[in-house]
């Protein structure tokens, strides 16, 4: 699927990989994923996507100022409280910048306000799907298009990932992996309708009579007739009886086929995104706990969302200002590990007490805003030094 649309003078500098399309007798055939919502029938890429946009939008978020020593916390701005207006807040409107990445490779809104130096106080996102972009060949600046209008580059916000070289709009992960992702929603389908509409009988009505087709057909309105909305016993005799048909799982649902396609596309998202979700891997990697599962998931895959997110945020902010997202408040682990750490850090000084009490929901207090005195290592003095009045 092409996104460059424009005059004649424009260019496709490098195109997007078709969606596969197949013959139109196949089950695949009827897989579109020419809508960014279109891949999220694929169980995989919905955890994926939905684990990923949720964890960034929760993360609670920090504004300073300066650096080191001179670091100071700011109060939150009215941009980061809600920047698209409506009312919906700021983890709706990163949830949504998220999953339009992650779908699309691009997330774009429209400046519908400025401030007095000119940054964005508001941005109203678009459907991915709506907006077109390319570049001029005459001036190389950039020209868009949203929902079959014309946009202004100067009101068109743009963030986009998976960048390629000399193009303006970022790769599609769902465009470039339509096979995989195709694949795994076709093979679900097709389980699907080997249930429903599959040319083969449920079962079998069976007797040692001799029956013509007349006699046949009766007997079988009837048995039907029985079973219809009654709910009732059904009784057979004559030397009736009726066996169910069943089928192999392997056969009509292709398990294994939907189990190796639910990793593939979990991975489309990040190294140890199948692992983190549940699917069979095959492989020999393993997790100790749910804590060092949790450590994986932030270092190797969320962690890069994480940095674009803050920057994208920061970019909203006066020079000098800059957000971080608070990621403490993944670390959850068991009561007894999570204060023994708070007990090491108390110890050696690295927080206060209010600090500890505020990742664990308590009221400060009073004496809680310095480090602990008596609390870091003392250093202990040799007996000879002691008696000689020597210095340690």
């Amino acid at each position: 699927m092409s996104v460059f649309f424009g005059p004649r003078e424009q260019r496709a500098p490098f195109a997007e990989p078709p969606i596969p399309r197949p013959s139109s007798s196949s089950v695949f055939s009827r897989v579109n994923l020419a809508q960014a919502e279109a891949s999220l029938q694929k169980v995989a890429v919905w955890s994926s996507v939905d684990l990923i946009a949720s964890l960034t939008s929760i993360l609670p978020i920090d504004v300073y100022e300066g650096t080191g020593a001179a670091r100071r916390e700011l109060p939150l701005p009215p941009v980061l409280e809600d920047p698209s207006g409506e009312g919906y807040g700021t983890a709706d409107w990163i949830y949504q910048y998220i999953v339009s990445l992650l779908l699309r490779g691009n997330s774009n809104g429209r400046v519908a306000a400025r401030d007095r130096i000119g940054l964005p106080t508001q941005i109203v996102l678009y459907h991915p799907d709506e907006v077109q972009g390319w570049r001029s060949l005459k001036t190389g600046l950039p020209q868009w298009r949203a929902g079959g209008e014309e946009v202004p580059a100067a009101e068109m916000w743009h963030q986009r990932a998976y960048p390629i070289s000399g193009r303006l709009m970022g790769l599609s992960p769902v465009a470039h992996h339509a096979t995989t992702i195709g694949l795994g929603i076709a093979a679900t389908r097709f389980g699907q309708q080997w249930f429903q509409d599959g040319a083969h009988p449920s079962g079998m009505l069976t007797t040692e009579q001799n029956l013509n087709q007349e006699k046949a057909a009766t007997a079988k309105e009837r048995f039907m007739a029985a079973l219809r909305g009654t709910r009732e016993p059904l009784v057979l005799g004559g030397g009736w009886k009726f066996q169910a048909i069943q089928v192999a799982p392997e056969e009509s649902q292709f398990l294994e086929t939907q189990q190796y396609t639910a990793a593939e596309c979990a991975r489309v998202y990040g190294p140890g995104m199948a692992e983190v979700l549940g699917y069979e891997t095959g492989g020999s990697m393993t997790y100790a706990n749910v804590e060092q599962r949790s450590i994986d998931l932030l270092t190797y895959t969320l962690d890069r969302w994480l940095v674009r997110t803050e920057r994208m945020l920061s970019a909203l902010l006066p020079p000098g200002q800059y957000v971080k997202l608070n990621r403490k408040a993944l670390a959850r682990t068991d009561l007894l590990t999570r204060f023994r750490a708070h007990a090491l850090a108390l110890q050696n000084r690295w927080t206060t007490p209010n600090e500890v009490r505020d990742l664990e929901d308590q009221k400060p207090v009073p004496w809680g805003d310095v480090p602990l005195e008596g609390t870091a290592p003392k250093v202990q003095i040799d007996r000879q030094d002691r008696q000689e009045g020597g210095t340690p």
